[in-house]
């Protein structure tokens, strides 16, 4: 086998050698800052030789021996245009200097990295740039990424301010979530209410629907990729804002002889403050911080230093105090070997943690997750015609379940440590871009997974190896029986598992602005998140596979069909799609998930199924841009009982899952009325989140207990709203050292009450039952003051 490869490299090599190609490669950054330019489109005039920037700025293309011109080219910049001589390998790096013409004149066009690429292989791939993300209205004035990518299509919110999203019928566990590539467990400040994510620090945003690339791993519905900016090389900048409840101020600036660079950026709220003002005992408040800086060794070697760090304190007058947060540090070197091999080393630590403090009870509970990632990825423009991408990574995890404590010594809280739990995950990529011809272009790839289940802990052994049985006299679900436990040691194996994870993408190009996309992934997940909660809260418990728990396994089909009209003025995406994930676990009726050592017996197994059709209408270019997105799906869940016995849940039939939305409709657009007044808005309808309702009652013992309909049989309320948005720029003079702006919007302007929830109870006074509904929001106004110099 290895003698075949040598072979076949080798002659490979005379191949190449005897066309007598030659390869140019380089850098392209910002002129006005020195950023790195992710997504600009290099090309040899005249050919079909083309590419574009990796997320480091790096291009690098072969050609056979001649004089061409070498075109570089991102909308909003001027074009270069530099003729060259290969008759030997060259490099040549780049600046693009904004083109002042487009500027003057207020047209607006999207970014090239924003619009549909009817020629690449990779389908269901949004990417949003920063500058995009600070047009659309959000909540209480902030800027808010997560907010921005729920207008998408396929992507829905996961109920009123929250940050938490749904990909394509999926969970908010099986979303991959990754600011400079350290994982993130929770996205959100105050419960949903804000974004960890600084939209002044952040560069560009990628988010994988489907088809995901085979260099990411371990999520089975999406990966959102975050990357943040690398701050200014050329000077020194101030960025801030100041709003109604919260505050934020960004600094970045050269380093080193401006051989490298930085940006640190701060943010926090102070809505407490006058809550105290007001008499009020409760608090509620976060803050976080974001550092990243870089350093150039020489033309091959980079090096790049970045951090988060989150935290949010709520207080709720002395008998509830929780906080939580998410804290990460990465540090990579970027190496390019020679003019087409191209890498990236990290090494990244993050965790995230939270506590909980109940006064009336005399519960103290600190919990937290760590894990550190080793990942070494690489790429290789073997020609023209064909990329490879291949590399490896290592994550190391440690699931902290929880830490027990009474606050006083009247508390009848018994002092408890839960099992700690610890696990390796392994993956080995490759994946291969090829242009078979100008119309036809394939993605293959190939992931190997491996995790493994580390001791350090003694593992129950159950009945007939059963962690939950079914109790046919009552007809629930309870605790199997006990028979002792198995101890490991720290490193010794407890379970296992490995899987092959094969990609494809295919684009066909039908002519100059139209191509068809077939994509499919199989991917395996082995973290699971347990909530008997529809939103992601810091309460959840996260689980590693193991011997009672299997990964999740999930297969993704696609097909699209994308189009550009009035020379990119237009375009319009299609996709539908059919997702199936074996081993999704649900948790019974009356499941006790919180400080439970073994969760293996509150849950059961089963699988699930979500298929739909999405449709996406921008208008890239001019005044007035947006798009208009809808979705149709189905996301649906089944749970059998299994070797536990009985029917399952839901006796066994599909049922909906808390995350099913039939329709979702979202439409976003931003005008430029003049230099000084830019206006936006975005609505939103999406079909009322399933739900459970009681659907009867009986008496036992003078108590009135209630019946309830099969699991998620209902709905609440459709969900919709309008926001709009306008920024006041006094002065927009591109040489001005002060530059200013007001931000003004309104969040749900015609006061819409969207039910967060219904409740049901007994009226005390009255003896009557009756549904209450609680709603967040309703109009929310809101006024805040950029500025940059």
């Amino acid at each position: 086998m290895k003698i075949t490869l040598s072979v076949c490299f080798l002659l490979l090599g005379v191949l190449v050698y005897s066309q007598e190609n030659f390869s140019v490669s380089g850098t392209v950054k910002d002129f006005s800052n020195g950023e790195t330019v992710f997504g600009a489109s290099v090309y040899l005039e005249g050919t079909t030789n083309g590419t574009v920037t990796n997320a480091y700025g790096f291009y690098s293309l072969t050609a056979p021996k001649g004089n061409y011109k070498l075109i570089i080219s991102y909308l909003g910049y001027t074009t270069i245009v530099k003729e060259i001589e290969l008759t030997q390998n060259r490099n040549y790096s780049f600046e693009l200097e904004e083109d002042n013409m487009t500027l003057d004149e207020v047209v607006i066009t999207a970014e090239e990295s924003e619009k549909a690429n009817i020629r690449d292989p990779q389908m269901s791939v949004s990417v949003i740039k920063g500058s995009t993300i600070k047009k659309i209205p959000a909540v209480l004035g902030e800027v808010d990424l997560v907010k921005s990518i729920q207008m998408l299509p396929g992507v829905t919110n996961n109920g009123e301010g929250s940050n938490g999203f749904n990909v394509r019928g999926g969970a908010t566990d099986q979303n991959l979530v990754l600011l400079d590539e350290a994982i993130i467990f929770n996205e959100s400040h105050l419960f949903g209410f804000f974004s960890v994510f600084n939209a002044d620090v952040v560069k560009d945003v990628k988010l994988y629907k489907g088809n995901i690339p085979s260099n990411y791993g371990g999520r089975v519905s999406s990966v959102l990729d975050i990357r943040q900016k690398e701050g200014n090389s050329k000077d020194f900048n101030l960025t801030g804002g100041i709003g109604l409840i919260s505050s934020r101020l960004a600094a970045e600036g050269p380093l080193f002889n401006s051989k490298g660079s930085f940006i640190v950026a701060g943010r926090s709220s102070y809505a407490h403050l006058f809550l105290k003002l007001a008499d009020q005992e409760n608090t509620a408040y976060f803050y976080d911080v974001n550092a990243k800086a870089n350093y150039e060794i020489n033309q091959n070697n980079k090096l790049y230093l970045s951090g988060y760090f989150g935290r949010d304190i709520l207080n709720f007058s002395d008998s509830f105090e929780n906080s939580y947060g998410n804290s990460s540090l990465n540090l990579r070197w970027n190496h390019v070997f020679n003019d087409k091999l191209f890498s990236n080393l990290s090494a990244i630590y993050s965790m995230y943690n939270y506590g909980l403090i109940l006064n009336f009870i005399g519960l103290d509970w600190k919990s937290d997750i760590k894990n550190f990632n080793v990942k070494y990825d690489l790429k290789y423009y073997l020609n023209n015609k064909t990329t490879i991408d291949f590399g490896v990574s290592g994550i190391n995890y440690n699931f902290n379940p929880g830490e027990v404590r009474p606050t006083d010594e009247d508390s009848s809280i018994n002092e408890d440590i839960l099992d700690e739990k610890r696990a390796f995950e392994s993956g080995i990529y490759a994946n291969v871009e090829h242009k078979f011809s100008d119309r036809l272009n394939l993605q293959l790839g190939l992931r190997f997974s491996m995790f493994n289940r580390l001791g350090g802990q003694a593992i129950a052994t159950y009945e007939n190896d059963q962690p939950v049985v079914f109790n046919e006299t009552y007809g629930i679900y309870e605790e199997g029986t006990k028979t002792g436990e198995i101890e490991y040691a720290k490193n010794e194996s407890i379970k296992t598992f490995s899987n092959f994870e094969p990609r494809l993408g295919l684009a066909y190009q039908l002519n100059e602005s139209s191509s068809v996309k077939l994509g499919y992934s199989r991917i395996a997940q082995y973290l699971h998140l347990l909530s008997n909660t529809a939103n992601a809260t810091p309460l959840d418990v996260w689980t590693p596979s193991g011997s009672f728990i299997e990964p999740q396994l999930a297969n993704q089909y696609s097909a699209g069909y994308f189009k550009d009209f009035s020379n990119g003025m237009f375009s319009i995406e299609t996709e539908g799609y059919y997702k199936t994930v074996d081993n999704r676990i649900d948790y019974i009726d009356g499941s006790s998930l919180i400080a439970q050592n073994n969760i293996e017996t509150q849950i059961l197994s089963g699988e699930s199924r979500a298929y739909g059709l999405e449709f996406l209408f921008r208008k890239n270019k001019g005044r007035f841009t947006g798009w208009l997105a809808y979705t149709i799906s189905k996301s649906e869940q089944r749970t059998p009982g299994g070797h536990a016995g009985g029917l399952g849940i839901n006796n066994g039939e599909w049922y909906n899952t808390a995350y099913d939305r039939t329709h979702d409709i979202s439409v976003t657009g931003s005008y430029e009325f003049s230099d000084k007044w830019s206006f936006s808005g975005n609505f939103i309808f999406q079909t009322g989140r399933p739900t459970t309702y009681p659907v009867g009652q009986y008496e036992y013992e003078g108590l009135s207990i209630p019946v309830y309909d099969s699991r998620n049989a209902n709905r609440l309320p459709s969900y919709n709203r309008l926001d709009v948005g306008a920024t006041y720029t006094p002065n927009k003079k591109p040489n001005a050292k002060w530059k200013g702006e007001w931000v003004f919007s309104i969040y749900n302007l015609y006061n819409r009450k969207n039910a967060a929830s219904i409740s049901f109870g007994q009226n005390l006074e009255t003896g009557v039952n009756e549904a209450t509904r609680t709603a967040i929001f309703g109009i929310v106004p809101s006024v805040t003051y950029n500025f940059k110099f």
